[in-house]
């Protein structure tokens, strides 16, 4: 019984304690933000291969940066890659749940790729929490209206005629 008052004051303390660093901001390593900034000029320059791998090299220096997840999945996108782009639009929504941009560009990509009905669930999580007013919600709204992205035809789909004539 003597022990109790200050075992609730230590409990208290380090609730405290804990609690202070929960909501400070994640600072970049310097050497991280050189590469994401070397991997959006590549973007910029029409080469998401080669921003791809800056923003890894990026994520390797710096994993704890939610924003560079970000940045991979607008490279994938970019790349006709929408499956890997929500796979990492997901991995930032896990790391950060209320990220707009991460809501707003796996809506998109989940439009691109044919998941329209997802992408309204999507539409409605970003009007709850920030209106209709906010650029994340127009994006994607505008990307709902426009529709999926029409199906590129691959060598493989079309296989050639397997018969062989031979005219004399």
């Amino acid at each position: 019984m003597r022990f109790a008052a200050p075992a609730a004051a230590l409990a208290v303390v380090l609730a405290m304690t804990a609690s202070v660093g929960e909501g400070a901001d994640h600072v970049t390593d310097p050497r991280a933000a050189a590469l994401v900034a070397e991997g959006r000029a590549a973007l910029a320059a029409g080469e998401p291969e080669k921003a791809v791998d800056a923003f890894e090299a990026a994520l390797t220096v710096d994993p704890a940066a939610t924003s560079i997840f970000l940045d991979l999945a607008d490279a994938a996108r970019r790349n006709g890659l929408q499956g890997k782009a929500i796979r990492y639009y997901r991995e930032a929504l896990a790391r950060e749940p209320d990220n707009l941009a991460a809501l707003s560009g796996e809506g998109a990509a989940l439009v691109e790729k044919g998941a329209v009905e997802k992408a309204r669930r999507n539409l409605a999580r970003l009007q709850s929490m920030c209106g209709d007013k906010c650029a994340e919600t127009r994006a994607l709204a505008t990307a709902i209206d426009k529709g999926p992205q029409p199906r590129v035809l691959t060598a493989e789909a079309v296989l050639p005629d397997t018969v062989v004539t031979q005219q004399n």
